[in-house]
């Protein structure tokens, strides 16, 4: 029982340690806050998504097309209210995503700048139709690494800060 009592004596203050150094660096958001997409401007509802490496937003109209032999996409980004931008960005690459049934699909994948809170990152974020689902938009650990932690029971509890973006 002593060494029990030794070893918690010397292990909680490194605990509190931790938990106050990274609390510093981090924000606690929950499963679902709303974001902005920039360039564009659009409110997403987006449920972060902390087994993906990227993003995912809601893409309608996507057409891919080159401009002086650079490989680009036009697409409309959708929110769930229906509003759309439309937007073109240069193509950084298509993904191959293995779905749950097992079918394959080629995603274009693009660079936005996504606003949550006070944190604002410019991120590759894949172009996809996700009008069926509930949230229009996933965060992926590329956008929450160093930054974000995630607090699974809570929900809207921060909103965009950021400045916003001008559009191209």
């Amino acid at each position: 029982m002593k060494v029990f009592l030794f070893a918690l004596l010397i292990v909680t203050p490194m605990a509190l340690t931790v938990q106050t150094s990274a609390s510093e660096k981090t924000t606690v958001v929950g499963l679902i806050e709303d974001v902005r997409v920039d360039p564009g401007g659009l409110i997403f509802s987006a449920k972060m998504d902390t087994g993906a490496d990227h993003s995912s937003v809601n893409a309608q109209s996507i057409h891919r097309f080159r401009r002086r032999g650079v490989r680009w996409v036009r697409f409309d980004l959708v929110n769930a209210d229906g509003t759309t931008a439309s937007l073109e960005r240069r193509l950084v690459r298509l993904v191959t995503i293995k779905r749950s049934e097992g079918k394959k699909s080629k995603r274009p994948v693009v660079r936005l700048t996504i606003c949550m809170g006070t944190i604002s990152r410019e991120v590759e974020v894949n172009l996809v139709d996700r009008s069926r689902f509930n949230y229009k938009m996933l965060i992926g650990r590329s956008f929450m690494e160093d930054n974000v932690l995630v607090d699974p029971s809570r929900k809207f509890t921060i909103e965009p800060q950021c400045p916003q973006q001008p559009t191209e």
